[in-house]
Order: structure tokens, then C-alpha cells, then sequence
């Protein structure tokens, strides 16, 4: 998930640096994997300075007049500068780039400022043009501002050009609260103290009813709740540079106006929604509910996919028009010609688009949050605030009154909390006042309490957090895993519990391997997911049932292997089919049983040869491995660990 620094801003006072606000976010479980900065024009005008034109002497050279200049960037001496542009003159407010600074032109390849000779006279930096600094596109002259800054100061600050940074979260799958960025200032607001401050939507109103949408939810386990509202008079255009900024800060391509103020509410709040043509919707209304399985439906990518009865759809009043919390229709989108839209904001359940998610391969924005949980009692403030949006950047009016399936809140869960579990899962006492303004700043509101514990009302939007475990979960990961002390006894006790294997055990794969190694063999790592066929046509000589996996990603991906030898084979025939013949493969991995209802893991080192035992070359020949080949390599393994029994049953070769 992508945060943009600046984005993230709007939200909450931040005065730390990317790198402090990478140890506070990752401290508190939302990892930083990666942080880039972005400059809003290339380079950033870093080492580029305004600066004043103190003298200005004209020369010739082959006809052409160029002039020497002294300018005033801020330092003790002037700097001495060439310059060719026609309208330069003593007195003027310039930009200048300075010695080492990298320019990156409109139109041509970056270079760096050098200190350098200009037909026999010293030039120690460039002023520059709109175009020499991706300001513009003129090349008219060089640029001449109006202004009282200092000398020296940076161009970047002149012009406004605060950089942005890109942060890059791996987020888990249990925290959907947070992935936007106002879930991620909730998290800086517990770590910091400070408020959030989300965009108001007191001016939201409804000119008329003039134009509304009927909604039909058929289907309420699916669809909880669904919300929509009728924007007329619509002008879809390209996008203002500030929404364009925002979502290219993230690294998503702006559509138009109204596809990115869905994708920026989606990525400022967490909540997908949907934007269809009023005018593609067949007889004003939206029905939620499921279709007969074979129906085909084209989506937005222009694929035609075919549904299930259990894919819950958005349908109108003839067709279908959306896949409900995965992706839209091709005839429904928004087109250059949309002048009346009708903006739905829902509350799917998870265990549905999850499955429709799989069952059509299709990972979108919206499925990745809505899979994990979204906020239900949120969706209205998203409605219009959205509809905001789209009045103030595409103007219009909105026509029609709101519709809301569940307009009452959904209740919060209730948890029974008690001091000792809390101190006894941390492993310290964490004062009283302390863990409930922890909770206090997370939004669980802590009531009922007494000496030994309390009542914690969790917000609807904290999906994840459903028992006492969690909540203390969530008081540790604010009060900080590195306020925890190890005490002495503490690390005894858990030595004790869970004794470090012997060093001589730990190194056995390792000594294995480079014995191996050395006699030609490669290792391999191969999936432990594999075919129920494979099993079934040696189930004779297995020791029990296949463990078969719940939720299965497919058919061929179905069980755990009861036999290494299969994902050996697969490893052999790709390598074979691919010209790769004279092969000696070794793997360490497990196998998993199912027997009399108990399950159970076995380690286990497979060896593989096919092919020659050598490649054939001008030197000698060669010839194909054999079963004693196998034998022989097994062999030199009982040896080097020392155990001289010879290769008992159980290999197989071809």
C-alpha cells in the first residue's frame, strides 16, 4: 500500500521527517517496506538558487553575442557566469543553477553544471529558462521575477515546490482499518497525541429529488447496506493538478474528474465506491441480488466473464452493471459524454467478493479492501463527501435524495477486559490511565470500568479486533514492543520452556548440502501444495489420508503432498523441457498426513538424477545415470554423518 507524505498531511499536523515517521509506523505493526521521495518537477530544482544580475558586459563571438555576467547567488564572492540568453541585464532577479547541479530540461537529457571555460572566460553556473528547469515550455529568454527574497535562496522554496514522499506499507491482511491514508493517521494520532481533522461536509445538500435512483437489495447477507445520490450537470474533464498530483504520488494514471475523485476517496478513506451513468441504468434503479450461473457479463477491462449464483451482482432494471465490491461494467462507466451520475458507496461482506474475488482472478482496489472489512457506519460521510468533490471540481447539482438501506448504526462490539490478562499477555504492568488513553486515542471507547477491569467498545471500523487478546494487542503495539523489558527470569524460564536444539542437529542439512554440492547436485525448493491425483496413484503405499486444504486456490493446488517425489518430478520435466537434461537435484522438505483424524509433518531429504552423469565432451564420454549412481550419493551420506547402514527401501528411479 502507497501513502503520499504530503496527502497524509491534510489530516494530521506532521513535523517529522519520512525517516522518523518510518520508525513510528513500523513500530507500531504498519511495516515500511520502501520510502521514495517526488518532485513535483524533476531533480526537484535542487542546487538551483535566485539570485541577482550584478553586472552584465556584452561579448562577440563568431557573430553571435554572448555576456559575461557577475551574479549574486548568496554567497561571499559573485559568481562569474555566461550567459546567452538576449534579454539578460544588470539588475535583474534570476534563477540560477549553481556548480554540481543536475538540470533537467523539457525537452532533452539531464546534465550536470560544471565550473568550466566559455570561449576563454570562467562560467561558475547557468541562468536558466522556464524549459531549462521543466518549469514550462518557453525558451523565449531566460527567466527575470519580480521579487525582494534573499539571494541564495532555494528555487524550490521561491517557486513552492515542496517534495512529497512516497510511502510504501506491507500492510497485513488484519489491518484493512488502515489501509488509506486517515486509517494510517489514526494510528499517528494514538503514537502522538494529536488530532485528526477530516474534511467537513456540512454544506451537503439536495437541490431536488428530481432524478432518483430505486434501490433493491435482495440480497442483505451479502449487502448490509448500500448508499447512493444523483449528481446532475456533470462536465467530465481532465482532473485539476492536485488530484492528479495526489493519486500520481501513489502510483495511480488519473482517468477524469469523476473515476478519480472515486479513487481518491477510496485511498483517503478506505471506502471503495462506484460511479455509473444515470443514463445507463434501464429504468432508474439498482437491484442487489445474484444471477443464474452461466450468465455472462462484460466488465470494465473488456473481458467477458461468467458469473455464479453465488457472485453478487448490481444489476438495473434489464442487465447486469457491476460486480457488487470487485469491478464495474463497460456500458455503465463514466464517458466523456456522462452529464449525470448516479454514486454508490455499499458495505459489501467480506466472505463474498472475497470468493468472487478468486473465483474470476480478479484483485482490484475496491476487493482488497472490502475482503478484509470495511467501515459500514462510515459510508455516508463517504457519500457526500464524494459528492462534494464531484460538485467542486465538476460542478452540477445534486438531484436526488440520499438513498440508505440501514440508515441506524451498526453496534459496536463489546469486550470484557481485565488488568491481569492485560499485564500477564505484555509481561509488565502498563499504568491504568496510560492503557485507557492508548484506547481512548484509538477510538475504543473504555466504559464500565472497576479495579479489575473494564468494558472496551471497539469501532466498527477495527474488523480484526473481536476478542481480550486483541484489544491488549493493540494497547502493546501503541505503549511500544521496545518499552518491554526482558527480565533475567523471564529468559530463563523461556529457555527453559523452549530449549535451543543442538548445534551438531542444526548443521546436519547444512553439512548435507555442501557434500551434495560438491558431488554436482543442485538444491530445489518445490511447493508443498500439490495434485489429490498423485497421492491417489500410490495411496497403497501411503501411511494415511491427504490433508486436504479449505479454502483451495485450485484443483491442482489442493492437498498437502503425502510424497516428495512428485514435486521432484515436476522440477525434473520443466528443466527437461527445456533442454536442461543431465540434472541432479536435492531437496529438503516435509510431507503431511492425515492418520485415524490426527495430523502430522515428516522431514525428509529427496534426491533426483536424470540425464548423463556427465556432459559428453572432447575429453571423455559419458553416460546415463543409473540407480547405483543414486545409491553411491546416499551412501557418501551415511558416511560423513558417521553412520555406515547401507540405502534401505523406499527410492524410486527411472
Amino acid at each position: 500500500m502507497n501513502i503520499s507524505l504530503n496527502w497524509l498531511k491534510q489530516y494530521i499536523s506532521l513535523n517529522e521527517s519520512p525517516e522518523e515517521l518510518d520508525q513510528l509506523l513500523t513500530g507500531c505493526g504498519l511495516e515500511v517496506e520502501e520510502i521514495e521521495r517526488i518532485d513535483s518537477v524533476p531533480g526537484g530544482l535542487q542546487g538551483v538558487v535566485i539570485g541577482e544580475v550584478l553586472t552584465c558586459e556584452p561579448f562577440m563571438v563568431k557573430e553571435k553575442q554572448l555576456h559575461l555576467t557577475t551574479v549574486n547567488i548568496g554567497t561571499d564572492e559573485p559568481a562569474t557566469i555566461v550567459c546567452g540568453a538576449a534579454n539578460v541585464a544588470a539588475g535583474q532577479r534570476v534563477v540560477v543553477a549553481t556548480v554540481g547541479a543536475t538540470i533537467y530540461p523539457t525537452n532533452g537529457e539531464p546534465f550536470t553544471i560544471g565550473k568550466r571555460k566559455v570561449y576563454g572566460h570562467p562560467s561558475e553556473g547557468m541562468i536558466c529558462a522556464e524549459d531549462e528547469l521543466s518549469l514550462g515550455t518557453s525558451h523565449d529568454g531566460i527567466m527575470v521575477l519580480t521579487t525582494d527574497v534573499p539571494n541564495g535562496t532555494p528555487a524550490a522554496e521561491f517557486f513552492k515546490l515542496e517534495p512529497d514522499y512516497q510511502i510504501v506499507i506491507g500492510l497485513t491482511p488484519n489491518r484493512a482499518d488502515a489501509a488509506s491514508h486517515v486509517g494510517v493517521a489514526r494510528d499517528l494520532k494514538a503514537l502522538l497525541h494529536r488530532e485528526i481533522k477530516l474534511p467537513s461536509t456540512d454544506n451537503f445538500y439536495a437541490d431536488s429529488n428530481q432524478y432518483p435512483i430505486g434501490v433493491t437489495v435482495e440480497n442483505t447477507e451479502a449487502c448490509p447496506r448500500f448508499c447512493g445520490v444523483t449528481i446532475d450537470g456533470v462536465k467530465v474533464a481532465e482532473s485539476p493538478d492536485w488530484l492528479k498530483q495526489r493519486l500520481l504520488a501513489i502510483g495511480l494514471r488519473p482517468i477524469n474528474n469523476i473515476v478519480d475523485v472515486t479513487n481518491f476517496i477510496c485511498h483517503e478513506l478506505g471506502q471503495p465506491m462506484h460511479a455509473y451513468d444515470w443514463h445507463e441504468l434501464a429504468g432508474q434503479k439498482i437491484l442487489v441480488k445474484t444471477l443464474p450461473t452461466g450468465t455472462k457479463f462484460t466488465t470494465l477491462d473488456g473481458v467477458e466473464r461468467i458469473l455464479s449464483e453465488e457472485d453478487l451482482m448490481i444489476c438495473d432494471a434489464e442487465k447486469p452493471v457491476g460486480i457488487a465490491g470487485v469491478f464495474g461494467g463497460q456500458d455503465s462507466g463514466i464517458k466523456e459524454t456522462t452529464t449525470r451520475v448516479f454514486l454508490e458507496v455499499a458495505y459489501f461482506a467480506a466472505d463474498w467478493v472475497r470468493k468472487t474475488s478468486m473465483r474470476h482472478g480478479l484483485k482490484t482496489d475496491a476487493s482488497f479492501r472490502f475482503e478484509r472489512g470495511t467501515d459500514p457506519n462510515f459510508k455516508l460521510y463517504t457519500l457526500k463527501r464524494a459528492a462534494l468533490l464531484i460538485q467542486e471540481i465538476a460542478g452540477g447539482k445534486i438531484t436526488s435524495e440520499v438513498v440508505d438501506t440501514h440508515p441506524a448504526q451498526f453496534k459496536p462490539a463489546q469486550v470484557e477486559m481485565r488488568y491481569r490478562n492485560i499485564d500477564r499477555l505484555i509481561g509488565q504492568k502498563v499504568p491504568h490511565e496510560q492503557i485507557h488513553q492508548i484506547l481512548t486515542d484509538l477510538d475504543i471507547k473504555v466504559w464500565n470500568g472497576t479495579d479489575e477491569g473494564f468494558t472496551a467498545s471497539i469501532p466498527a471500523y477495527r474488523v480484526d479486533v473481536t476478542r481480550e487478546a486483541d484489544v491488549i494487542e493493540e494497547i502493546l503495539r501503541i505503549y511500544g514492543l521496545n518499552n518491554i523489558a526482558l527480565s533475567d527470569n523471564l529468559q530463563t524460564d523461556y529457555l527453559a520452556k523452549f530449549p535451543v536444539p543442538s548445534k551438531d542437529r542444526e548443521n546436519v542439512p547444512f553439512k548435507i548440502s555442501q557434500l551434495l554440492a560438491g558431488a554436482g547436485f543442485q538444491e530445489i525448493f518445490t511447493n508443498s501444495l500439490t495434485k489429490p491425483a498423485y497421492a491417489e496413484s500410490i495411496k497403497d503405499s501411503l501411511p494415511g489420508e491427504n490433508v486436504e486444504i479449505l479454502n483451495k486456490l485450485s484443483e491442482d493446488l489442493g492437498v498437502m503432498r503425502q510424497s516428495m517425489l512428485f514435486s521432484g518430478l515436476e522440477a525434473l520435466a520443466h528443466n527437461v523441457n527445456r533442454r536442461q537434461r543431465d540434472l541432479k537435484f536435492f531437496e529438503f522438505g516435509k510431507t503431511y498426513h492425515k492418520v485415524e483424524g490426527e495430523y502430522t509433518e515428516t522431514r525428509h531429504l529427496a534426491l533426483y538424477i536424470t540425464g548423463n552423469v556427465v556432459s559428453e565432451s572432447w575429453q571423455q564420454k559419458s553416460r546415463p545415470v543409473s540407480f547405483h549412481d543414486l545409491v553411491s550419493a546416499v551412501t557418501r551420506i551415511f558416511k560423513k554423518m558417521g553412520n555406515q547402514r547401507r540405502f534401505a527401501a523406499g527410492s524410486r528411479s527411472r
